[in-house]
């Protein structure tokens, strides 16, 4: 039998699949290679993120503007605020008037108490609590301050001040940071509620509502639902473009789980709160439900009813699409929605929900601005805090700047200025104007208007014009004369008589008086009452051109003086904020103290900075002081400024008009008890206006006074003043009860009435020894 032929060994066919299995592995090497890699550049790009996250939030979030601040009105018994002027202030903070105050910002009033419940708020000298008070008035002014919770008697209790401004030096975005613990609840609610439910569950992302919102634009073919949570919001405003990309989304994406894990709910809630926009307020951007607040309603978040806070929540969707003055009914649609959200589930009960539904939008009067146009007032801050504090001061985040204004009084002078410049400028064309109104108690500057236009930025005339001051330099030329009581009295006989006098340069000068008469002799009250030229040059030659230049300056004039004779008539230039000061002397019973706009600055710390403050000094004697202003009030009373005394009847008002050569310039310094005013008008050519200090820059005061209703001076007697009788004719000091006398106040250590009224003793006097 044939052996069968062995067969042929097959050639292996298994190395098809052995090279792929080998490639195989070769894309798994390669690809958890490359996952490696992605992974580590991921987890590097992530740390990257992470201290970039870090630095925003554990560092300064925002750069916050400083924040102006008015003067924080004090009352105290004796205080010179009247029962209208407190009105005013709380209607200006946002107060409530109710019958009853039970909440923060509510008062009540009668005829001659205010009652009210004071917000919390940050003074230089500490934190303010809320607090309940009684103000009780009198004739004068506030007589007492009570607290309400134990009835104790107040030495000091402080309104807080007004929100000024803040001052924006970085971009154009404006806030104003809230603590989450100070904002409503209702809010948190709503925020949670409309823009992502699921914010304590998920961890940053919330994939789920990502889904959702695909699904909804996919049928709509266009974008109308966002699955973003809040912490991917707030990462894109914190970090991010508003450009839309796959890239710029990743990112988002994973810096959302970065803060979630790094930061707690609370502190990313704090964030979106305070950094989520809400609106334009011209030029600058509302950022956070704080700034948004005062922007929309004015008033602080903490005090707004639940139907404004539904609002805000409301705007977030779309500010300028629910813009609430441009679309009302779009705005009250989404906010109502809102509502109806907080009621659905269980926030809102019914009535509560059907109650604000059924409430107005209640909008600030847009007449009244969030920030106000105070240039003239605001350069003088600035140029305070470059002097005191250095030029960075300003580009640091979140500080406090306490300033002296006063809000009424910038609102009256404002309002004077824009009524009496239209009526003056029929009678001159172009005629400008510079005002600053001190407070008298306080040294601050009160107020500034630098332009008939007081919110134009432009020149400050109250600062820094340069004119001929006419008569008002001579209430210092006569408080130079009255420190010499044993050759002047307010009752002492001046010559005006024709005089001619000649300057260094061999000139001569021959002043005369307005009238172009002379009469011989006159009272020195008289001739300051009526602003005589030719007895003012006497007395000034009498006690010496040099001697009544110290004085000037020992007021607080900050420029050089000239010793010509011509000075005694008003030959120097100055400022409205020049002649404030030295009438703040003369106000404040003879007492220099330099003006200023600042009274302190907190740092973003609420720390307060320190400065050395400047010293007050006496320039003028507190009992010749009284002299000078008892012979100013006789100017309103009967001399030329008698129509200022006549628009005010009943109260006691000093002042000195003054007009430079040929009516060019008109000025006016005058005080109540409380403010001290200065003003100038004038051309900016230096032409002729015809205008008088009486009839042009006390007009404005006049009408300054109409708004702001003044004080009686009070006159206190000061120590070293008496009632002096003094005979009409002669000025000599007599007895009460001679004939022919007139009382005036005089100083006591040279006051000498002559004996038996300056006669000769008869024969019957000789023999009983009077």
């Amino acid at each position: 039998m044939a052996k069968a032929k062995p067969r042929k060994k097959k050639q292996s066919t298994n190395k098809q699949p052995t090279r792929l299995r080998r490639f195989r592995q070769f894309i798994w090497s390669l690809t958890w290679k490359i996952s490696l890699i992605v992974l580590a550049a991921l987890t590097l790009y992530a740390i990257y993120l992470d201290q970039i996250i870090a630095s925003k939030f554990e560092g300064q979030k925002w750069h916050l503007p400083a924040q102006i601040f008015s003067r924080s009105m004090a009352l105290y018994p004796g205080a010179a605020v009247n029962h209208p002027q407190l009105m005013a202030e709380l209607k200006l903070l946002g107060y409530r008037k109710v019958a009853n105050p039970r909440h923060i910002g509510e008062f009540s009033a009668s005829t001659t108490r205010i009652e009210l419940m004071r917000r919390a708020f940050l003074h230089p000298q500490g934190n303010q609590p809320q607090q309940r008070v009684m103000i009780t008035f009198d004739d004068l002014g506030v007589s007492s301050v009570k607290r309400m919770s134990d009835k104790r008697e107040l030495a000091v209790f402080h309104l807080e001040p007004v929100l000024l401004d803040r001052m924006v030096t970085t971009g154009d975005e404006d806030r104003l940071f809230v603590a989450q613990k100070n904002i409503p609840s209702t809010i948190i609610d709503a925020l949670i509620l409309v823009e992502d439910r699921s914010f304590y569950e998920h961890h940053g992302i919330n994939f789920l509502a990502i889904a959702r919102a695909a699904i909804v634009n996919l049928k709509a073919g266009r974008t109308v639902q966002g699955g973003s949570t809040l912490t991917q919001q707030l990462a894109k405003n914190f970090f991010l473009s508003s450009q839309r990309s796959f890239v710029r989304k990743a990112r988002e994406a994973l810096m959302a789980v970065i803060i979630d894990f790094r930061y707690s709910k609370n502190d990313i809630l704090e964030a979106y709160l305070n950094e989520v926009y809400m609106g334009q307020d011209k030029a600058r951007a509302v950022h956070g439900v704080g700034l948004a607040s005062q922007f929309y309603f004015g008033r602080p978040v903490t005090e707004l009813k639940v139907e404004q806070q539904a609002l805000l929540i409301a705007e977030i969707k779309g500010p300028s699409y629910y813009n609430p003055w441009r679309y009302p009914k779009r705005a009250r649609e989404r906010r109502d929605l809102v509502l109806r959200i907080l009621m659905e589930n269980n926030k809102l009960t019914v009535a509560q929900y059907k109650a604000a539904a059924s409430a107005p939008l209640g909008l600030r009067n847009t007449n009244i601005s969030v920030h106000k146009t105070l240039p003239a007032f605001f350069a003088m801050v600035k140029q305070e805090l470059r002097e005191r504090y250095g030029d960075s001061l300003l580009q640091q985040s979140g500080i406090k700047v306490y300033t002296t204004l006063d809000p009424m009084a910038q609102d009256a002078a404002e309002k004077a200025v824009v009524s009496t410049l239209a009526k003056l400028d029929k009678r001159s064309k172009n005629v400008q104007v510079g005002m600053v109104v001190t407070d008298k108690y306080t040294g601050g500057v009160a107020a500034v208007v630098g332009d008939k236009r007081p919110s134009f930025d432009g020149f400050n005339r109250a600062v820094n014009i340069r004119r001929p001051i006419g008569s008002l330099v001579k209430p210092f030329v006569y408080a130079t004369a009255l420190a010499d009581p044993k050759n002047y009295s307010l009752a002492s006989l001046i010559k005006d008589q024709p005089i001619t006098l000649q300057n260094g340069d061999g000139q001569t000068w021959s002043p005369k008086n307005v009238t172009n008469k002379f009469s011989g002799q006159v009272p020195l009250l008289t001739a300051f009452k009526n602003s005589m030229n030719v007895p003012t040059v006497n007395v000034g030659i009498g006690v010496g051109v040099n001697h009544v230049a110290k004085t000037l300056t020992k007021a607080g004039w900050s420029e050089s003086v000239s010793t010509y004779p011509s000075m005694l008539l008003g030959a120097i230039n100055g400022s409205p904020l020049m002649v404030a000061q030295a009438y703040q002397t003369i106000a404040d019973g003879g007492r220099y103290r330099k003006l200023t706009a600042v009274t302190a600055v907190l740092d973003e710390q609420n720390q307060q900075l320190t400065v050395k403050q400047p010293k007050a000094t006496l320039a003028i004697e507190p009992a010749t002081d009284h002299l000078v202003q008892y012979a100013m009030t006789q100017v309103v009373k009967n001399g030329t400024a008698k129509r200022l005394g006549a628009a005010f009847p009943h109260t006691r008002l000093a002042g000195k008009t003054g007009t430079s050569n040929d009516s060019r310039d008109s000025w006016f310094a005058g005080f109540d008890e409380r403010n001290v005013a200065a003003i100038w008008v004038g051309q900016d050519d230096n032409s002729k206006t015809g205008l008088y200090g009486s009839s042009g820059a006390m007009a404005v005061y006049q009408a300054f006074l109409k708004n702001r209703p003044p004080l009686s001076l009070r006159m206190i007697p000061v120590n070293g003043i008496v009632n002096g009788y003094f005979d009409v004719a002669t000025g000599q000091a007599k007895q009460s009860n001679c004939g022919n006398v007139v009382m005036l106040p005089a100083l006591e250590a040279s006051y000498a009435p002559a004996a038996n009224c300056g006669e000769p003793l008869s024969w019957w006097q000789k023999l009983v020894g009077e």
